[in-house]
């Protein structure tokens, strides 16, 4: 059977936010079991009409990842209670039809998510909203077991990474699960 390759959307574009350290983190522990790479869309414009067709190199490119993929993986942060607006702007992109022939690359995809916010909420609620949109464009949600991760600056170490302690098993059992979910969904 093929590698999976699983594609890491990180909520944040902070280069060490605490979301992309625990996308990392899922990567050292996928080693050897998947592909796994962190999707890069710093460089992808407002979604805006105008530029839409032909899609700009970056959003061809991202859109090209993301085809790719057997699996998304979200790890979103919560602001105000949601997603952030930079990851809600590049599934707008994501969402729309490549061309007439084409149709828009998320639908069918298997998805998990994640999160580690700095408040105590965890990011229940941030992920319920994903839920909603991911699966309007029918994406393949798993909805068990998701990580919301609490309380960041707790667990940061004496040069500020992220260290899991007891949330490290947690991310463990959620990427077992995945890899199992996108097997289980594999024709």
């Amino acid at each position: 059977m093929d590698q999976i390759k699983i594609v890491a959307v990180v909520g944040s574009l902070r280069r060490e936010s605490y979301n992309r350290q625990l996308a990392l983190a899922a990567k050292e522990m996928l080693k050897g079991k998947a592909d796994f790479e962190i999707l890069e869309y710093q460089d992808i414009p407002f979604m805006n009409q105008d530029i839409e067709f032909p899609a700009p190199d970056s959003i061809k490119r991202v859109r090209a990842q993301v085809k790719a993929a057997d699996g998304l993986w979200f790890f979103s942060p919560e602001y105000n209670h949601f997603f952030p607006g930079v990851l809600k702007n590049l599934i707008d992109w994501l969402s729309r039809q490549i061309s007439e022939t084409e149709p828009q690359v998320l639908a069918g995809k298997p998805a998990a998510l994640s999160g580690i916010t700095i408040g105590m909420s965890g990011t229940g609620l941030a992920q319920d909203h994903l839920v909603t949109l991911i699966s309007l464009l029918n994406m393949d949600v798993m909805n068990y077991p998701r990580l919301t991760i609490p309380n960041a600056m707790g667990m940061l170490d004496k040069e500020g990474k992220l260290d899991l302690g007891a949330s490290r098993s947690y991310l463990e059992k959620q990427a077992a699960a995945f890899i199992d979910f996108i097997r289980s969904r594999r024709k």
